[in-house]
């Protein structure tokens, strides 16, 4: 279900997906994001008259930094160079489509990969205007939190 939230004037468009172990996928206004519910273990404990989880939501600065995945199937590719744009998958998921291909010239904010994710359909958009570089992923790729999707440069 997706709430329509008001917070300081401001509009969000929120939706709470899976909760394990203390760490709620969230979505807001299309941006997906992990976080941690402090009070975890007082929820799951119950109470009398408590919802299954109270959540604030607080206006997104900027989308989280992905931590990198470790693959023990193949050794890890080159690190990208300094002033170039990674584009990473934001939460687990399955790459549907590739928009781009290499050598492309995309500008900012341009939707460069689609991602299924929580049975939810994720654009992926370049944060840059520029050149894609690589092309990591292909469509029907499973990928983890972290996993480079393509560089753009």
């Amino acid at each position: 279900m997706k709430y329509q939230l008001e917070v300081g004037g401001k509009k969000f468009e929120v939706q709470i997906g899976e909760i394990s172990e203390g760490i709620a996928r969230v979505t807001v206004n299309d941006e997906p994001y992990e976080v941690k519910i402090e009070n975890f273990t007082e929820v799951i404990g119950g109470g009398p008259a408590q919802p299954p989880v109270q959540a604030s939501v607080q206006t997104p600065a900027a989308a989280p930094v992905p931590a990198a995945s470790a693959s023990t199937s193949a050794p890890a590719p080159a690190a990208p160079m300094a002033g170039t744009e990674v584009v990473a998958a934001p939460i687990p998921g399955l790459i549907l489509d590739i928009k781009v291909a290499a050598g492309d010239s995309v500008f900012a904010g341009q939707v460069v990969a689609v991602m299924e994710a929580m049975k939810m359909e994720n654009n992926l958009v370049s944060n840059v205007s520029g050149t894609v570089q690589e092309i990591r992923v292909q469509k029907g790729a499973e990928v983890s939190t972290g996993d480079v999707i393509m560089l753009i440069g």
